[in-house]
């Protein structure tokens, strides 16, 4: 009689299947969108994408769409394994973790436009509002190209490495700071004209999601 052997699983298997849902919508961008990915990939070091494109595709266009889902799917996979990297949570390293954390992003990203959007109905400036969100939404697009990179080290090569998470942390910080410089030297006389309204919709919008995440990492 054989004995009975214990079968491993390869923890990293569900990773690799969504890093290759992601890599998927990706690459449906540039093969239908080719021209307009030419231009996103240099984002940071030219404004050639959100000169073209900002009101031309508007907000909603299928190329934003589909570098959004690679963004959410990215995004929350590297909060996941940053959390379990900086705090040692290995009583966290269940896979539902990952996906309360991608229902999460999702959720807030969907409420964050629409509420954004509601504000441009209030104040008459649905295309200030519309541009303002697409190059934002643009920017942290194209951060999520670093994220994908990183989960691949993370989870493959430098499993455990503060390094990489700080690096990558710094990185995506660094893209999107270039972004709402970019915005707001683009829509000085818009901002001065509603500062109060956009000093509140800092504190809750965009500030307040850095809040929450940096207080879940710690949890």
């Amino acid at each position: 009689m054989e004995e009975a052997t214990l079968r491993t699983i390869n923890s990293t298997d569900w990773i690799t299947i969504n890093l290759f849902i992601s890599i998927f919508f990706a690459v449906l961008a540039k093969t239908f969108y080719y021209t307009k990915f030419l231009n996103f990939i240099i984002l940071p070091f030219n404004n050639k994408y959100i000169f073209m494109y900002n009101k031309k595709d508007k907000l909603f266009n299928w190329f934003n769409i589909l570098f959004t889902i690679f963004q959410v799917i990215n995004f929350s996979l590297f909060i996941y394994l940053a959390k379990g990297i900086l705090f040692k949570t290995l009583e966290d390293n269940s896979p539902i973790i990952y996906f309360v954390i991608l229902g999460f992003l999702l959720l807030f990203l969907l409420i964050k436009t629409f509420l954004q959007l509601g504000n441009g109905l209030v104040f008459n400036s649905n295309e200030t509002i519309s541009a303002l969100i697409f190059k934002k939404i643009s920017y942290l697009n194209y951060s999520s190209l670093l994220m994908f990179c990183a989960n691949i080290i993370l989870t493959y090569i430098y499993k455990d490495s503060k390094i990489i998470v700080y690096i990558s942390i710094f990185s995506i910080l660094l893209i999107n700071v270039i972004g709402w410089v970019t915005v707001l030297r683009n829509h000085q006389k818009f901002i001065s004209h509603n500062f109060f309204y956009f000093i509140l919709y800092l504190c809750t919008l965009e500030f307040s999601p850095f809040v929450i995440i940096g207080s879940y990492l710690k949890d």
